[in-house]
């Protein structure tokens, strides 16, 4: 299986994961990629080096749980493989736990019964570690139990679910990926930021660092672009079909040591302030990729130095473009 001469629709692909992923697959030479996103949080921003790589790049601005509409959009575009990243994001949940939650789910349930009509012939889904909880052994393999702490992360749970139920039901051609914590360029900064945009962020602008809590919770960190490779990986390995898979680096590190290095880089000796602690938040996850590696190969090939210094990189010259256009 590979991706050469294929119709390809990504959901989600303005997106910080989904933009990256578009990046990676037009190196794969598809006839034709069609991002769908409803800019939620996606930019048109994230895709300008893709529209300069794939002129032929379509977005279309569409709600990804939409069946009619994506249904006629899959029909136009003779589209064959689907990588579902579209997701309201876990912060959101703390909000409106009821919209995230419905919303997710019905992402997915448009995507596996759009698949089940024959509307295209195989799903490649993004999951996320949250739906695994808080870590009962370490480091958390594929049979890990499931105890989400959010509604996020419950509808990431009962999303995988219902695509594995799909896949024992009618047979659909899917594959589940289950990232753990992605970084990299073009993370969202604004209101819903991760630790890593947020902390280089606040440190740019002059201002102290923040840990919620005591800062002892740990993250397994994988950078962006390994994933998205990953995610290739798993739809050109037939033996992936009806399995989930951990993206992980099978490493962790607790949020107080990531902002020191995340200040050392950026020559910031400001303290560093101690909130409250989030609700939902998981104290410990680090991913096993066993299974990652003995199917598809899959090894994270950026050290913490390299991708780190991409990001902070990346973050220096946005924040000096906006200063510019302004």
């Amino acid at each position: 299986m590979d991706l050469n001469g294929k119709s390809v629709l990504v959901t989600g692909g303005a997106g910080f994961i989904g933009s990256h992923l578009v990046d990676r697959l037009i190196k794969e030479k598809p006839s034709n990629i069609v991002v769908v996103d409803n800019f939620y949080l996606g930019k048109q921003s994230n895709l300008q080096d893709a529209e300069l790589n794939f002129p032929a790049l379509k977005i279309v601005k569409m709600d990804c749980s939409d069946q009619k509409r994506m249904e006629k959009l899959m029909k136009k575009e003779d589209v064959e493989v689907v990588f579902n990243l579209a997701v309201i994001p876990l912060p959101v949940s703390l909000i409106e736990p009821c919209w995230v939650y419905r919303h997710n789910v019905d992402i997915t349930l448009c995507a596996c019964e759009l698949v089940r009509k024959g509307l295209y012939k195989t799903l490649v889904h993004f999951s996320s570690s949250e739906a695994y909880g808080d870590c009962q052994y370490a480091p958390m393999d594929e049979q890990h139990p499931l105890n989400p702490t959010t509604s996020y992360g419950a509808s990431k749970a009962a999303s995988d679910h219902l695509i594995l139920s799909y896949c024992k039901s009618f047979g659909i051609d899917a594959v589940i990926i289950r990232p753990f914590n992605n970084y990299g360029p073009r993370q969202n900064e604004g209101s819903y930021a991760g630790v890593i945009p947020i902390t280089i962020k606040r440190i740019l602008c002059g201002d102290s660092p923040v840990v919620h809590g005591d800062g002892e919770q740990t993250r397994d960190f994988i950078y962006v672009a390994d994933t998205a490779a990953a995610a290739i990986k798993a739809y050109d390995c037939l033996k992936t079909r009806g399995k989930i898979l951990n993206i992980a680096s099978s490493k962790e590190i607790s949020i107080s040591s990531l902002v020191a290095l995340m200040a050392e880089q950026l020559q910031c000796s400001k303290p560093v302030i101690h909130d409250e602690e989030r609700p939902g938040d998981l104290r410990r996850l680090i991913g096993s990729n066993v299974l990652a590696k003995e199917l598809i190969g899959f090894e994270p090939i950026t050290s913490w130095q390299d991708g780190l210094k991409s990001t902070i990189q990346w973050f220096k010259k946005a924040r000096h473009n906006v200063s510019v256009e302004k």
